[in-house]
């Protein structure tokens, strides 16, 4: 039994007529015949009297009749459901970040998004790229800016920008009086390094810059996130290295100096589902694309 079975028996009891209901659902009588009999099979008794003078419903098919247009309307009423779902998802945009996204991306992004596409929702979610990757696989994110270049089957990410790390200590400190500290003079210094829980990339390339120029740091602080590493620097806790966008929050008390070797650089990625075909999506994109120049096509 289907749906277009419960259709046809409606009409034809509601006109009680075959030719007439035939009309109504623009198909051929014998084969709505057909249909009503192929349905009265399935249910296993007789819905319908029919003569060569008139069509009855017997008892049977009046409760079948009933029941018949409940179901269709929950079927309708599923459908509707559905769409709303699918409507609303198309109006609202996901986006998972890390800070960096904050300064360098969304000021120029998002105000003209949100001019083009008044109704459209958009979320933004701070979390570090580990959580990030978890949630757009899930489906939870229609958009992620990270550290990792997530290219998959499922994950489309292009590069957006690369940005240099920042050398930052108290002013007080005695490192402070060099133009450009010796990257020697870093040895056995207080460090706050980020952690490894919210800023792997950043946390790894840190140590691998130690090792690679045979320093050690006596590493006093573990920062879970920016702001905290930061002030730990403004109270004279140690000194740190940190993406170049956080420039313009270092506090008067601390002073950003130059080393004598040039300091890595993190790269961000924008990430997002191939198969999503999410008008939304290719909006943000489209800026995107606009915007940082990016070579990225969307089909």
């Amino acid at each position: 039994m289907e749906l277009r079975h419960l259709r046809y028996f409606i009409t034809v009891a509601e006109e009680l007529n075959f030719s007439k209901a035939a009309l109504k659902l623009y198909t051929a009588q014998p084969s709505l015949s057909q249909q009503i009999k192929d349905l009265e099979e399935d249910v296993g008794v007789k819905l319908l009297h029919r003569t060569k003078r008139k069509v009855e419903l017997t008892e049977e098919g009046a409760v079948f009749l009933e029941q018949a247009r409940l179901t269709l309307a929950q079927a309708d009423k599923a459908v509707a459901m559905a769409r709303q779902v699918s409507q609303a998802k198309q109006q609202m945009l996901r986006i998972g970040f890390v800070p960096v996204a904050e300064m360098k991306i969304f000021p120029y992004v998002l105000p003209n998004l949100r001019v083009q596409n008044p109704d459209l929702k958009i979320e933004l979610l701070s979390m570090n790229n580990n959580d990030q990757m978890k949630a757009i696989k899930k489906g939870e994110l229609d958009i992620t800016f990270t550290r990792h270049n997530f290219n998959s089957d499922e994950i489309e990410s292009q590069f957006v920008l690369r940005e240099p790390l920042i050398f930052i200590l108290p002013k007080d400190h005695p490192l402070a009086k060099y133009e450009r500290i010796p990257v020697k003079a870093l040895n056995g210094i207080d460090f706050i390094i980020p952690a490894a829980e919210q800023s792997q990339n950043l946390h790894d390339m840190i140590l691998n810059f130690a090792k690679t120029n045979g320093i050690e740091f006596n590493i006093v602080q573990k920062a879970d996130n920016i702001l905290f590493n930061i002030n730990s620097i403004g109270m004279g806790l140690g000194c740190t290295i940190l993406p170049g966008y956080i420039a313009p929050l270092t506090m008067n008390n601390t002073i950003i100096r130059p080393l004598d070797i040039e300091l890595p650089y993190l790269d961000l990625y924008v990430s997002y589902r191939k198969n999503s075909n999410s008008p939304s999506v290719d909006k943000f994109m489209e800026l995107l694309t606009r915007v940082f120049y990016l070579d990225i096509n969307r089909d």
